[in-house]
């Protein structure tokens, strides 16, 4: 039993802050689609993109769901994607990075050149997940992500919405403020699926090359971009160039 993602489901509190935040966070994907329509979930395959999927499911709600296929995902990222249709009777809409952009980058660089610097390694993710993003965004009015404000250095004081300058609309973390274990225990009372990979201690998950399993008690995103400063630890997707708003609820 993993202490975290086998919460004790028995426990009073935790069910008490569940049930509340989760009622808060289908609040707002309710305002999201009412409100910012067209909007889409960046589904990463996350557990927190799967608590999500499962709530904008439940509600019926109409937003999007995409995903990156970056070229190099594990085998049970695609696992969970067919997963995804048969549970939810949900395809996911998938955009791929442009083929120029990434034989350009291996032909310079070579194939595992993201291992060298953080430079060549934020290229890689702009020609396989940054550019892709921004196509998929393309004419919406607002994004839903499943960042946790706690889940690294970079996400501290994550707010619920703030408009996305580099993107030019509005952008929504409807559960900025659960607890990894919160996630956990949504997952397991609704029978939500998740990615193979969390069974084998891989707590944030990427793409093949860039992603390991973690030890107890190391930060729930040591596992990614291991080999560098937890402060340089985001691709590009999520840049701090935006402006905190107060929630729409």
């Amino acid at each position: 039993m993993h202490p975290i993602r086998d919460p004790d489901l028995g426990d009073a509190a935790l069910l008490a802050a569940l049930a509340q935040k989760t009622a808060a966070a289908a609040a707002l994907l309710r305002s999201i689609a009412a409100d910012y329509r067209p909007a889409a979930l960046a589904n990463s395959l996350s557990a927190e993109d799967m608590v999500l999927t499962d709530l904008i499911a439940r509600e019926k709600l109409d937003i999007g769901n995409f995903s990156l296929d970056t070229g190099r995902l594990p085998p049970e990222t695609y696992d969970l994607m067919a997963e995804i249709r048969t549970h939810y009777g949900l395809a996911l809409t998938v955009y791929y990075p442009r083929h120029e952009a990434v034989e350009a980058y291996v032909r310079e660089h070579g194939i595992n050149a993201f291992y060298e610097s953080v430079e060549l390694r934020k290229a890689c993710c702009h020609a396989r997940k940054v550019e892709p993003l921004q196509r998929a965004l393309a004419g919406k009015k607002a994004w839903i992500t499943g960042m946790r404000a706690q889940q690294s250095a970079t996400r501290q004081g994550l707010p619920a919405q703030a408009y996305d300058e580099a993107n030019g609309l509005e952008k929504f973390n409807p559960l900025a403020d659960w607890t990894e274990r919160e996630v956990w225990a949504y997952i397991r009372l609704n029978g939500v699926p998740y990615n193979a990979l969390h069974d084998r201690h891989y707590a944030s998950i990427g793409c093949a090359p860039c992603t390991r399993a973690i030890t107890v008690g190391e930060d729930v995103r040591a596992g990614r971009w291991w080999w560098e400063d937890a402060d340089t630890k985001e691709c590009g997707l999520h840049v701090k160039k935006s402006t905190p708003l107060k929630a729409h609820v």
